[in-house]
């Protein structure tokens, strides 16, 4: 490794004990349903379309909001994200985000676009949604093939459009640069793709296709063996073609384009190159999630059960501060492998919890796997 990423690297390590340390809480996740619209073949919720699991009332989240979080942040500085599921599902989402506006809070969603109706984004908008990742898994076969629906990519383009259109209007309406200051009144919204073995060869076509849709931020994320795609071996790519991925976004960030590879792991001979920061897992750190059975997590990409409290017995603030002590000094995954004997552990500190099983062995290590010694 060369000196400079070294060097960056420490610096970093020391950012990320001192936040460890403070542990400000900048975003809440609230799974706010288990049902969705479509039926994934990667989904690591294992989500349904159906009742068995209700959804939490929306008065048992505000009541947290209101109790245990709004007295002890600035709410403009916590980003609350509603997720799922397919949040779009609920019928009360708009009134819900109105109700977060109303409490200066900040909110977005995660979505696939398929119940994203003109009428509908319009209702979000009034209600204050302030960001919005839309999921996009390739060109019209593939994307419909990985969702499992004949209308996903339909969908997926619909809510594309409705973003990017928004934006325009907006823009167009102020006198406000394109860079620099903040544009305030913009969505911030990207597109986010799994890419797979049979999307990794067609990404050139991907983006111009996202780009001539009005897309300018493009996240790409590797799927993990996890919920069902542990089951379908044919969507987790190769070490040669998640090197092709890396190498792809490395050039087009040459060039110019905002694209980058999400937060999965730390890779030292990708690190400064794929992402626009250095990788850190801010699970349990900076980022809280509320479940849908009132469990108090991190991420909720994290499915073990490290779970640290839950809203209807235990003080979220309460658990928030004294809580996720697994989160936040991680020394114990030191003492498993491949991690016990790793150099590189004080840069990556065991990579993010949403690879660690229940038992706390890792699934994946992204350098591991990419490195060119084994």
């Amino acid at each position: 490794m060369k000196l400079r990423k070294r060097i960056i690297l420490e610096l970093e390590r020391l950012r990320r004990k001192n936040l460890q340390h403070m542990h400000p809480l900048q975003q809440l996740f609230w799974e706010s349903t288990l049902r969705c619209n479509v039926h994934c073949l990667h989904c690591g919720s294992d989500c349904s379309s159906s009742e068995i699991t209700p959804d939490m009332p929306a008065e048992d989240f505000l009541r947290v909001i209101d109790q245990s979080v709004t007295p002890h942040v600035d709410p403009h500085k916590v980003l609350i994200i509603i997720s799922g599921g397919e949040p779009l599902m609920r019928k009360d989402l708009a009134e819900v985000g109105a109700a977060l506006k109303q409490r200066g809070y900040p909110w977005g969603m995660v979505t696939n676009g398929l119940a994203l109706t003109e009428k509908r984004f319009k209702e979000l908008m009034a209600a204050g949604l302030r960001s919005v990742a839309i999921s996009f898994d390739g060109l019209e076969l593939d994307h419909n093939w990985l969702r499992q629906h004949p209308l996903a990519f339909e969908g997926a383009t619909r809510a594309i459009k409705l973003a990017a259109e928004y934006n325009r209007m907006v823009a167009a309406k102020t006198s406000l640069p394109s860079e620099g200051e903040a544009r305030r009144g913009l969505l911030v919204w990207d597109v986010v793709t799994c890419v797979n073995q049979r999307t990794i060869h067609q990404l050139d076509e991907m983006q111009k296709y996202l780009w001539s849709i009005g897309v300018r931020n493009w996240r790409l994320i590797t799927i993990d063996p996890m919920g069902r795609a542990a089951e379908n071996p044919e969507l987790i790519l190769t070490p040669e073609q998640h090197l092709q991925l890396l190498d792809y976004i490395r050039e087009k960030r040459k060039q110019g384009l905002h694209i980058s590879y999400s937060c999965e792991g730390f890779m030292p001979d990708y690190e400064l190159e794929v992402r626009d920061h250095l990788f850190h897992c801010a699970a349990g750190v900076s980022v809280a999630s509320i479940l849908i059975d009132g469990s108090i997590s991190a991420c909720t990409s994290i499915r073990g059960k490290y779970y640290q409290g839950n809203i209807y017995k235990d003080d979220f603030w309460d658990v928030w501060e004294n809580g996720f002590e697994d989160y936040r000094n991680r020394k114990w995954m030191k003492q498993l492998e491949p991690c016990n004997n790793c150099k590189l552990f004080r840069y990556c500190e065991g990579g993010g919890m949403h690879l660690r099983r229940e038992d706390g062995t890792l699934m994946l290590c992204h350098h591991h796997k990419l490195s060119t010694d084994n």
